[in-house]
């Protein structure tokens, strides 16, 4: 997918007003150096991980973060969509469906066998966005946390 572009150290000019922004309109309790300490890595290769522009990399309009693990129930490795961002003035165009499609098809010839998300129940749009994209509620399931 041409509007998707793998997010580079030098790209963290770009990418950091982004994830502020979303961090800010999501309500997180995070700062420069809490996102900077968090970006960089996947920036560098961590293996953790990884975060996508979406949109022309010298001016891009978002990102989407997916970080990976381990599943014995789907069989090998699997992702999460940690972050999901589209600037507001861009949004309801079909770029944040895309890069999630583009996204899966690009996890899928790389292995990954199961690729999951977290939602807010009460925003219906995005929960449209997100079945969209083929992706489905289980039943009997809630994601739980614990903060270490």
């Amino acid at each position: 997918m041409k509007s998707l572009h793998l997010a580079i150290p030098e790209d963290a000019e770009k990418l950091l007003p982004l994830v502020a922004a979303f961090h800010a309109e999501m309500g997180f309790d995070t700062d420069g150096e809490h996102q900077n300490a968090a970006v960089m890595p996947l920036l560098e290769g961590s293996p953790h991980g990884a975060i996508w522009l979406i949109g022309p990399r010298r001016a891009p309009v978002g990102y989407i973060c997916i970080t990976f693990g381990w599943s014995l129930e789907y069989g090998g490795l699997d992702g999460i969509v940690d972050e999901l961002y589209i600037r507001p003035a861009v949004r309801r165009r079909g770029m944040g469906g895309e890069a999630l499609n583009g996204m899966c098809q690009a996890l899928r010839g790389s292995g990954v066998k199961a690729l999951h998300l977290e939602v807010d129940t009460a925003n219906e749009p995005i929960r449209h966005m997100y079945r969209k994209a083929r992706f489905s509620e289980r039943d009997g399931y809630c994601l739980m946390s614990r903060v270490l």
